[in-house]
């Protein structure tokens, strides 16, 4: 690869993230991806401290500045006044730090006012999520919530999700349809094992009820080969989830799951509502074979490498498992074709395909004001 050439003027980028779920690993990514093209990031963290690991993760990441702004989560703020009251700070954070762009990843910060222009990338919303995991009429906390989300999602001068089925979504709801760019995540380093694998495994928010872990929990009791299950089982916003069959492993760090990984356990989500799905792509990156739920998501980023279990079906979930880990030749051709599958969501090309759009969003927005100015 030649070397790049060096940029006089470094693009400044302000980013949003949170340290609860997969935006903050998403946000640190992007920010590696980008340093590589001499792109200065500060990274302003709403909600939730982050950790100690999380904190020495920003600082390896060259020309990333890490702000923990102390300020609410959207999905957590009390009414649309703090919502509005957080997207101003946002917005003179920009301003103070002199960003050329400003990379929202939550578009309800758009409905305050920027001096640059706004790329918004959808990672989640709560109407998507309750039509997937609830049905039915929003509740009044949801309805407002999702209100401000519309209101973010207009203003915002760009709009981006991880996966079509996701956009998709997004434009049912909202009526916009958002640039498709998929995540990417750099594979670790991890050891060759081979050994018959001697647990499924399953991470991330264990609380969010959209991951259903209640039905893989009961799943356990179908099936005598043990699964673990990797993450907190407590949320922010008081959600709760409890384990009986499963063997609960509590909230791991990046060290601890990539040691498990490198074991290639059965890997198995049983998400009702993904909008992408990083700890999947990083099991598939260590070779694991997969056994996800049947949604549009999974079907879409491993369709061919994966086998698919039907939604809250506890016992075929159950059944998969057992087959799976009494078929070896089958369960490493699958673990192999996931394996390769994942190659088509790496950093570089995430990093290079929001580069287009910041380029895009940043012209759209010099000619606006040239024009407004004439």
């Amino acid at each position: 690869m030649q070397p790049m050439r060096r940029n006089p003027c470094p693009l400044r980028i302000l980013m949003t993230a949170d340290a609860v779920g997969g935006v903050l690993t998403y946000a640190l990514d992007l920010a590696t991806g980008l340093a590589r093209h001499e792109v200065r990031t500060t990274l302003a963290l709403l909600g939730p401290a982050p950790s100690e690991g999380q904190r020495r993760l920003a600082a390896a990441i060259p020309g990333l500045r890490l702000v923990e702004t102390g300020l609410p989560l959207d999905w957590l703020a009390e009414n649309p006044e703090v919502a509005e009251t957080t997207a101003r700070e946002i917005s003179d954070l920009a301003r103070r730090h002199g960003a050329d762009l400003v990379h929202l990843n939550t578009p309800a910060l758009a409905i305050a006012s920027f001096e640059s222009a706004v790329v918004s990338v959808v990672h989640s919303c709560l109407a998507s999520w309750w039509a997937a995991v609830k049905g039915g009429p929003l509740p009044a906390d949801f309805r407002w919530r999702t209100q401000v989300m519309a209101q973010g999602i207009a203003a915002s001068d760009t709009l981006v999700c991880p996966s079509s089925a996701l956009a998709t979504e997004i434009e049912r709801i909202y009526g916009r349809r958002p640039a498709v760019v998929h995540n990417g995540r750099a594979p670790a380093e991890l050891p060759p094992h081979g050994a018959r694998p001697h647990f499924a495994l399953t991470a991330g928010r264990l609380w969010d009820e959209a991951k259903d872990i209640a039905t893989l929990d009961a799943a356990a009791g179908f099936t005598e080969l043990p699964v673990l299950a990797a993450g907190p089982t407590t949320g922010p916003n008081g959600s709760r989830i409890e384990l009986r069959r499963l063997q609960g492993l509590g909230p791991v760090g990046p060290s601890d799951v990539r040691a498990l990984l490198a074991r290639r356990p059965i890997f198995v989500a049983t998400a009702l509502y993904e909008p992408f799905g990083l700890a999947v792509l990083e099991a598939a990156q260590a070779g694991c074979a997969l056994v996800l739920s049947e949604i549009p998501t999974f079907r879409e980023l491993w369709d061919g490498a994966a086998v698919f279990v039907p939604a809250r079906n506890a016992e075929a979930f159950g059944r998969a498992l057992t087959q799976l880990a009494a078929a070896p030749e089958r369960r490493a051709i699958l673990g192999a074709a996931a394996k390769e599958r994942a190659r088509r969501y790496a950093v570089e090309a995430m990093a290079a395909q929001m580069l287009e759009i910041y380029a895009a969003a940043a012209g759209r927005e010099r000619r606006r004001r040239e024009g407004a100015a004439a």
